[in-house]
């Protein structure tokens, strides 16, 4: 009963959130221009507190040059087998190999992660999350640029990456954790005044978020022939890379514990920006609903490992 208790206790909020997220959408209670304003709030303003503080208090190893490193060419072959799965499989659309690559860890990951493991473990996750969203920053924008029908800008990617708060967030933590700082402010207080800043304006992230995931979470128009092809496909090549990146990094750094970490990020949907990409409408609905299902099959495997956990 205790751990029927402690399941309900991980789960339940998540379920409530995504709950009012919908209620919000069926009643009006909140317009799309909120949403969306709920949205900047998070990636702007909240997200960054949490990657800010994570990566300042982080003690850093070799493994921290590793790991994103690894992420990296994690999401390059997630986006390669995308590429044959689409071929194997007879699935036409071009969004297949960007369903099957990326992590929407921003919007989603670090919510169910600081749920499942606390906020004092967030550095694990952010490691690994560190690869996977300079791959999205960069090689995954241009893929889609070459794919498509409008060409990348490179200036404009640099641009966007250089100046997003989530990487100016992660640059500042690592320089203030790598360098000693932060660490070297812990006797005079200052630190711990770092830490209630940054605490009291990350505090609201995982709720916007699972509020937002919510309000966008709509069924009733999914083709769930085709959407039920390419999710599966991605949770097959998910986990193949899964075991494949575990095994790597228990030859390479076996003293690296970050398997809840691994766990959460490869149950996670595609990055969420990808519908902005789509050349046309059926496209969108079809990009737009792999998304929805994939965030249901996160949510699930939430749920089973919060259970096992």
């Amino acid at each position: 009963m205790d751990r029927f208790i402690g399941v309900l206790q991980t789960v339940l909020p998540v379920l409530v959130m995504l709950g009012i997220g919908m209620l919000c959408r069926k009643r009006a209670l909140i317009s799309r221009e909120g949403i969306n304003a709920l949205k900047n709030v998070v990636v702007n303003i909240t997200l960054p507190a949490v990657l800010l503080s994570a990566f300042a208090t982080t003690r850093y190893t070799l493994m921290d040059l590793v790991i994103p490193l690894l992420m990296f060419l994690v999401c390059l072959a997630g986006w390669a087998l995308g590429k044959l799965g689409a071929k194997l499989f007879r699935m036409p659309s071009r969004f297949v190999p960007f369903l099957t690559t990326g992590f929407e860890a921003g919007m989603l990951g670090y919510a169910l992660f600081g749920m499942l493991y606390g906020s004092s473990r967030t550095a694990d996750f952010a490691r690994i999350d560190l690869g996977q969203v300079l791959f999205v920053f960069t090689l995954y924008k241009i893929l889609l640029g070459l794919e498509g029908s409008k060409k990348a800008d490179p200036k404009e990617l640099i641009r966007e990456m250089v100046f997003s708060p989530i990487i100016i967030a992660i640059v500042a933590g690592v320089l203030l954790g790598a360098t000693g700082l932060y660490r070297s402010l812990e006797p005079s207080g200052i630190s711990s005044v770092f830490d209630a800043c940054t605490d009291f304006v990350s505090a609201p992230t995982g709720a916007i978020i699972l509020l937002t995931i919510g309000y966008d979470l709509v069924l009733t128009d999914v083709p769930w022939v085709s959407t039920g092809k390419v999710v599966a496909l991605r949770f097959g090549i998910m986990m193949i890379l899964r075991f494949s990146f575990l095994l790597v990094l228990r030859v390479i750094l076996p003293s690296a514990d970050l398997r809840g970490a691994v766990n959460v990020m490869f149950i996670l949907p595609p990055p969420f920006v990808l519908p902005v990409f789509a050349d046309d409408a059926d496209q969108r609905v079809y990009v737009s609903s792999a998304l929805s299902v994939s965030t249901l099959v996160a949510i699930a495997g939430f749920a089973i490992l919060a259970a096992v956990s």
